[in-house]
């Protein structure tokens, strides 16, 4: 049984478009059987929403490149962590980290605000 509970629209398509990026990289049969499962459920809320509007498919496009960047930089970092590197190129993958998502977290905010979201997630992060 899922577990119902309320998410801000740039959440939900946060969600959405990682799900999107797993069914592209995962070849595993059964984690992929899960990941579409779940990306089903998610997808029929998401057609609550006007998402089809072309400033709305702008955003939650470029939340997906954002996403798949992340997806890449923590394969990297992984890299790095597995061949106990923790020289320049970690810690600029770490901080690459942070910068991108303080990027989605914009992203979401457009989206919430695009689709009148009564729930927006908050950063406390101070300004570097």
């Amino acid at each position: 049984m899922p577990i119902l509970a309320p998410v801000s629209w740039g959440e939900l398509l946060d969600k959405i478009t990682i799900l999107d990026i797993k069914a592209e990289r995962i070849a595993d049969a059964e984690k992929l059987a899960n990941v579409r499962r779940e990306r089903e459920a998610l997808e029929a809320v998401a057609a609550q929403a006007d998402t089809a509007r072309p400033e709305v498919t702008a955003v939650i496009d470029d939340l997906r490149a954002v996403n798949t960047t992340l997806w890449e930089i923590e394969d990297e970092i992984r890299d790095c962590e597995r061949a106990k590197d923790f020289g320049p190129r970690f810690v600029e993958l770490a901080r690459q980290v942070y910068h991108t998502n303080d990027r989605r977290a914009a992203l979401k905010r457009d989206l919430n605000q695009m689709l009148g979201s009564e729930l927006v997630e908050e950063k406390s992060y101070q300004a570097y």
